[in-house]
C-alpha cells in the first residue's frame, strides 16, 4: 500500500479490512494501466455467504460503496468512495 493510499484511506474513513474484503470479493476492472476493484451483486452474495448472513454484512454495508485501485506491481494506489456508477472501459 503505498502511502498516498493510507493517507487517503485515512481520510475518507476506509477500515482495511473493507480494502482487502473488495479485493478479494469484489469485481475487477482494468483502467489506465491499473485494476480497479469495487463491490458487485456476485461479490455482495459471495460476501454474505462466507461471512454467515446479512446480518454481519450490515456492519460492513456503508464502505462497500467504495473502490481500491491497484498498480501494476501490486500495490494499492488510493481508495475512494463511488459517487457515481463506475464505467466499463
Amino acid at each position: 500500500m503505498t502511502r498516498h493510499a493510507e493517507q487517503r484511506q485515512q481520510q475518507r474513513a476506509v477500515p482495511a479490512l473493507v480494502t482487502s474484503l473488495l479485493i478479494d470479493y469484489g469485481a475487477s476492472m482494468p483502467h489506465r494501466g491499473a485494476e480497479v476493484y469495487f463491490m458487485n451483486k456476485a461479490g455482495r452474495r459471495r460476501l454474505r455467504e462466507e461471512v454467515g448472513g446479512s446480518r454481519s454484512l450490515r456492519l460492513i454495508e456503508p464502505w462497500l460503496n467504495t473502490y481500491v485501485v491497484v498498480g501494476a506491481g501490486g500495490a494499492v494506489l488510493t481508495v475512494a468512495r463511488r459517487q457515481r456508477r463506475l464505467r466499463r472501459p
